[in-house]
């Protein structure tokens, strides 16, 4: 077993004691409120409560979101005493966004940290990422996250440490420069921030309902443009398990389209320097090219041939995105459709 594996092996005795810890804390404002939201997460539910639970020297409290699973979520976070975990059933399915911005409103900590219904945290994370952002005035901080394959295996963390260690801080430019579509080097996307929670109700940020991929990285790229200082804690502390079918790892047109559209209005409502400008630019660019590609990926399972020419025509850039394979397959099917019609 790996040491992260290890690191979930929580015993049920361990997990009680520790609920009965913070129990004792109810009465006083948590450090930090866990916001989980649950999709048909029975099978992993449990891991990411009992590693919240475990968090040291810091208080907890935490929120489950059921966003109308069909197996028995509800049951799992109905498990624990309600003192502990704090259990939302939602009337109707929100999605990703609206399932967490349910939790933030009732969220009663200083800080807020979002952690999916699959994942797990190191038990000195959120105390390591509160000290680095209240020495250096920060309302938003970010770790490093380690990945977990499906069987259980780790992988190498998500960021070479001595990236996050030269970074220190993550600007509004930082953060869009490294979540261009098929360009960036380290996806910043898919880091998992925490923020103080007075901030986000100050400048009344939430979560997109309307995206279910790209809704954390619109979330705190309002916050940078709202001036949030975000600060890096290079340590690990993330435990992000990759899950076969996830959402977040299958990118569709819709997605893209959808994401296009929340960046149109993030542009209308904030204002960025040259460098952030800049980054905007080339992001705007990477989601039409994204978009045209998907487009054309479509077409082609469709058995559309003269919609793939037409799209690979009018954004030739789209092509470039195409592993030698998929672009054989286009030329093949670009020569069947010239037979069929006798050309």
């Amino acid at each position: 077993m790996s040491a992260s594996s290890a690191a979930w092996s929580v015993s049920a005795r361990f997990a009680n004691t520790a609920c009965l810890l913070h129990s004792k804390e109810a009465s006083v404002q948590p450090d930090v409120s866990f916001v989980i939201a649950a999709y048909n997460a029975a099978a992993t539910l449990d891991r990411a409560i009992v590693s919240a639970i475990a968090q040291r020297d810091v208080s907890v409290e935490i929120i489950v979101v059921d966003d109308q699973s069909r197996d028995n979520t509800l049951d799992v976070a109905r498990a624990y005493p309600e003192d502990v975990v704090k259990v939302i059933a939602l009337p109707a399915n929100r999605g990703p966004g609206g399932a967490r911005n349910a939790g933030v409103e009732l969220a009663s900590g200083r800080w807020v940290a979002v952690l999916d219904s699959d994942d797990a945290v190191l038990p000195g994370r959120l105390a390591a990422m509160i000290a680095r952002a209240e020495k250096a005035g920060a309302v938003i901080a970010v770790d490093n996250l380690q990945v977990i394959r499906e069987d259980g295996v780790a992988e190498a963390t998500m960021f070479p440490a001595e990236y996050l260690e030269g970074l220190r801080e993550i600007t509004l430019a930082d953060y869009i420069a490294g979540n261009i579509v098929f360009e960036s080097t380290f996806n910043l996307g898919y880091l998992k921030p925490i923020f103080q929670r007075r901030f986000l109700t100050e400048n009344g940020l939430r979560y997109d309902e309307n995206l279910s991929i790209g809704e954390d990285y619109l979330l705190l790229a309002n916050a940078l443009a709202k001036g949030g200082k975000c600060v890096v804690e290079p340590t690990t502390g993330y435990i992000y398990h990759i899950r076969t079918g996830s959402i977040s790892r299958v990118l569709e047109l819709h997605h893209v389209e959808a994401m296009r559209k929340a960046d149109a209005v993030f542009a209308e409502t904030n204002s960025m320097d040259a460098a952030a400008a800049a980054a905007f630019a080339r992001r705007a660019r990477s989601l039409r090219k994204a978009a045209s590609f998907l487009s054309l990926v479509q077409h082609i399972k469709a058995r559309s041939p003269l919609k793939a020419i037409r799209t690979a025509l009018s954004d030739p850039a789209a092509v470039r995105h195409m592993s030698m394979p998929i672009a054989v397959r286009l030329r093949r099917v670009a020569a069947q459709f010239a037979v069929g019609t006798g050309r």
